[in-house]
């Protein structure tokens, strides 16, 4: 199981690129393996400032559909437009080109917050 020591994760099985204050986030190797085929990815709330925890999308799969929890409070700024025609993008690569928004964080000190790779790691059990 691929867990980069370089990101940070949550429970709900995200991780999240720090560099200043842009956090890019995606859904983990682990989520999106139980999840099976990403079909579709939808994220309607660019350019909206969201507190950590709220649901910033779904992420559909073949068997089931699943909100996506803002790991940081922030806005959201961007996101990745090639998920549209290429979700499977999620599947293949999901800490590269399957990443899904990027948030301009407005609260550095919930950082703490978030899970280290080893954290993370005793979460599913690797």
């Amino acid at each position: 199981m691929n867990v980069p020591t370089e990101l940070k994760y949550t429970k709900d099985h995200e991780w999240i690129s720090i560099d200043g204050d842009i956090a890019t986030v995606g859904i983990t190797e682990f989520a999106q393996g139980e999840l099976g085929d990403i079909v579709y990815v939808e994220v309607e709330t660019v350019d909206e400032t969201m507190e950590a925890d709220e649901v910033f999308g779904t992420v559909e799969a073949v068997k089931t559909v699943s909100d996506l929890f803002l790991p940081l409070s922030g806005e959201i700024i961007e996101f990745n437009d090639s998920l549209e025609a290429e979700p499977e993008k999620v599947n293949n690569d999901p800490y590269g080109d399957g990443w899904m928004i990027k948030i301009k964080i407005t609260n550095l000190d919930e950082l703490d917050n978030l899970l280290d790779d080893a954290a993370y790691k005793e979460i599913i059990g690797a």
